[in-house]
C-alpha cells in the first residue's frame, strides 16, 4: 500500500527528486517469514562499564545467527544492517562520549531499512543527579538520531526498569522487535521493559502458538490486519466487529480459519460474549481492543451525540469489558489497546476522539498492575498516519502534509499497527506492561 509519492520518489526519477532536494521516503522493509532477521552485520558498542552487558547482548545475538561485530571496521563495500549501543551501565554524562562518538562514525556505512537499538536504564526514584542525567540522556539521543537517520532507518531503544536483566526475555524480545522488519514504522521510540526470566526455548517465528486471540473491531482495515497477523503467528482468533458489518467480518474469519462474533462492544454484557466465543477455542488470552469510531467536529460545533457515541464505543466499553475479565479472573490475559497519536499530542476537530484515546492510555496504565497479579499484561499502540481506508477520505494535500511530517516521510500500513500488537501480546513480552508504544514514524515531538 505504499502511497503514490513514496512509489514515484524511488522509481526512474529518483535522481531529480533528489536534486530538487524532495523529501526523499524509502521503501520500508516490513517482515516476511523466512527474511532475515537484519539487513547486514550487527555492531554492538558499550561504554567501559557497560562492557559485561554488551558480552551478554553479543552472546544473544550470536545465538540468533547474526554476524556480530566488535569493532567498527567493514570491508570495502560492506555496510552494517544495525548498531546496538549498551549504556546499560554508565553512570555519569561523560562516560558515553566514546561508544556514542564511535556509533555516529558508523552511521554512513549503515546500509538502508538498519537499525540502531540502545540499551539503557531508566532512571529510578533515588537516583544521584549525576546517574539520573546519565540515564535519562539516552532518550533525547534516541529521539534527535531517529531524526537524522534515512533510507528507512530508524533508531529506538529498549530501556531496563525495576532491575531487569540485559538477557532477561523481555528485553531480548524487545531488542529483537527493534531490530527486526516487525518494527518497520517505529521511529524514536524508547520502551521500558521489567523484570522476566530467562530467555529460554522461544518460537520467534510463532510466538503466539496456541494462543485464542479476540480482536474488536476486525471487519476491515488495521482490525483485519490484526488478525491476519495473529493467524500468521501462530493463534487462533476470535474477530468482532458490528452486526452491520457481518458479511466482511465473515471474510476475515475465512482467511484466517477463525470465528466471527457479530458483537456491538458498548453493549452491556459484550464481555460475557467475548469469554463465551473463546471458551471453546480453550479460552480467553490475548484481547485487542481495536473498536473505535470518529466524530470530528470543532468543540464549539460539538452535539451530544457525537460526544457521547465516541466515548461510549473508544473509552467506555473497554473499561466495562476489562472491569468485567479482571472480575472473571482470567490468568495470563494480554490486553492491548489502540491509542492514537491524537490522545498525545491533540488534534484540531477531534477533542471528543482525543479525550478517548487519552484515556485509554491512562486507564492502560491504571489496568496494567491490576492485570500483572494474576499473570498478565495491559499495553497500548498509538498509531499515527496510516494508510486505511478512513485516512483515504482525507482531502489529497491534507493526507500528503500529514504523510510527510514524520521522520520516515509516509504514512504507515495496518501491518504495522499488527505487528507491534502482536509482539505486545507475546509471551517473551510479559515484562512490558503499562506501557504505550507509538508506531507513527516518529510523528510527534515529545514522549
Amino acid at each position: 500500500m505504499t502511497d503514490s509519492y513514496t512509489r514515484f520518489a524511488n522509481g526512474g526519477l529518483k535522481p531529480l527528486v533528489k536534486k530538487l532536494g524532495l523529501p526523499q521516503p524509502a521503501i520500508l522493509r516490513r517482515y516476511r517469514p523466512g527474511s532475515p532477521l537484519t539487513v547486514g552485520p550487527v555492531l554492538v558498542v558499550s561504554d567501559d562499564a557497560s562492557a559485561p552487558d554488551a558480552d551478554a547482548v553479543a552472546e544473544v545475538l550470536t545465538g540468533w545467527d547474526l554476524d556480530v561485530r566488535r569493532a567498527a571496521d567493514l570491508a570495502e563495500g560492506e555496510k552494517f544492517g544495525a548498531v546496538v549501543l549498551v549504556l546499560s551501565g554508565a553512570e555519569h554524562p561523560e562516560d558515553v562520549s566514546g561508544a556514542v562518538l564511535t556509533v555516529g562514525g558508523t552511521l554512513r556505512r549503515l546500509a538502508g531499512n538498519g537499525r540502531v537499538v540502545t540499551v539503557s536504564r531508566a532512571p529510578e526514584p533515588g537516583d544521584a543527579p549525576v546517574l539520573a542525567a546519565a540515564r535519562a540522556g539516552v532518550e533525547g539521543l534516541v529521539r534527535s538520531l531517529g531524526k537524522e537517520l534515512r533510507g528507512g532507518s530508524t533508531a529506538n531503544g529498549v530501556q531496563l526498569t525495576g532491575g531487569a536483566a540485559v538477557d532477561s526475555v523481555s528485553a531480548v524480545a524487545t531488542l529483537r522487535f527493534f531490530l527486526s522488519a516487525k518494527s518497520a514504522y517505529v521511529d524514536g521510540q524508547i520502551l521500558p521493559v521489567g523484570p522476566s526470566g530467562t530467555a529460554g526455548d522461544v518460537d520467534w517465528d510463532q510466538p503466539l502458538a496456541g494462543k485464542v486471540a479476540v480482536v474488536t473491531g476486525a471487519a476491515r482495515g488495521i482490525g483485519a490486519a490484526i488478525a491476519r497477523t495473529m493467524a500468521r503467528d501462530g493463534a487462533r482468533v476470535v474477530v468482532v466487529d458490528v452486526p452491520p458489518a457481518g458479511e466482511a467480518l465473515s471474510a476475515v474469519a475465512n482467511s484466517v480459519n477463525g470465528v466471527a462474533l457479530q458483537l456491538d462492544v458498548t453493549a452491556a454484557d459484550a464481555a460475557d460474549k467475548i469469554l463465551a466465543a473463546a471458551r471453546p477455542l480453550g479460552g480467553l488470552d490475548i484481547l485487542v481492543h481495536n473498536a473505535g469510531i470518529t466524530r470530528d467536529k470543532l468543540l464549539a460545533n460539538m452535539k451530544a451525540d457525537r460526544w457521547d457515541s465516541v466515548i461510549a464505543v473508544n473509552l467506555a466499553s473497554q473499561l466495562r469489558i476489562n472491569a468485567r475479565l479482571l472480575e472473571e479472573g482470567v490468568e495470563s490475559l494480554r490486553i492491548v489497546s489502540l491509542a492514537s497519536t491524537s490522545g498525545i499530542a491533540g488534534n484540531k476537530g477531534q477533542t471528543n476522539y482525543g479525550y478517548s484515546k487519552a484515556g485509554v492510555i491512562g486507564h492502560t496504565a491504571a489496568t496494567a498492575p491490576l492485570v500483572a497479579a494474576a499473570g498478565g499484561t495491559a499495553n497500548a499502540v498509538a498509531p499515527g498516519f496510516i494508510e486505511t481506508e478512513m485516512t483515504a477520505r482525507i482531502p489529497f494535500a491534507t493526507r500528503s502534509v500529514a504523510r510527510m511530517m514524520p521522520s520516515l516521510a509516509q504514512g504507515g500500513e495496518p501491518v504495522d499497527i499488527a505487528e507491534a500488537i502482536c509482539f505486545l501480546a507475546s509471551d517473551p513480552a510479559v515484562g512490558v506492561n503499562g506501557q504505550t508504544l507509538r508506531v507513527c514514524g516518529q510523528h510527534l515531538v515529545g514522549k
